[in-house]
């Protein structure tokens, strides 16, 4: 078998073509939906309101349109929550003093992954980072950086929010 490969060894039309398999597997093997596409806009549009709306400007009435019922957070710092739990915590932490923090989206960090069910869409994955800011003497300062993954799952036509892992939560370094 040896002297079979041997003539390939030091073939550079050998390497292209096996980088060029490696390169298209890679492409084939990445889910992602590109942010064109209607499925990557409904998530990010649908995290605007649940972080603009409720953890920014504290509309938290916004809350119960967006999360299901059946609603779990796992949290690396806080702890595990389901849906009135994180509500009453948006509420009590977050809004506790409206316009103090604020949570922004790395910008190109947003990624859409679909979920199917014998190719019927149900629902989505969405991961990101995100940063967030406390006001000090008047002025947003970043203080932390965390990363996210969103479980969106379509019930009766409508986007809820059912899973959310929010993780590795750092201190802020530009």
């Amino acid at each position: 078998m040896n002297s079979f490969l041997a003539p390939f060894k030091d073939s550079h039309l050998i390497k292209i073509f096996i980088s060029i398999i490696a390169f298209l597997y890679a492409f084939i093997m990445n889910a992602q939906v590109e942010k064109s596409s209607d499925l990557y806009k409904i998530p990010a549009a649908k995290d605007s309101i649940l972080f603009e709306r409720t953890f920014n400007k504290c509309e938290i009435e916004k809350l119960d349109t967006l999360i299901a019922e059946n609603f779990e957070f796992y949290h690396d710092v806080a702890g595990i929550q389901n849906k009135e739990e994180f509500n009453n915590a948006v509420k009590n932490n977050i809004c506790k003093n409206p316009g103090n923090m604020k949570r922004n989206l790395v910008s190109e960090s947003l990624e859409v992954f679909p979920l199917k069910n014998n190719g019927v869409l149900y629902g989505a994955i969405q991961k990101g980072k995100h940063t967030f800011q406390e006001k000090q003497n008047g002025i947003f300062k970043t203080v932390g950086i965390a990363n996210f993954t969103h479980v969106w799952i379509l019930e009766n036509s409508q986007w809820k929010l059912k899973r959310v892992l929010s993780y590795n939560h750092l201190p802020y370094t530009e």
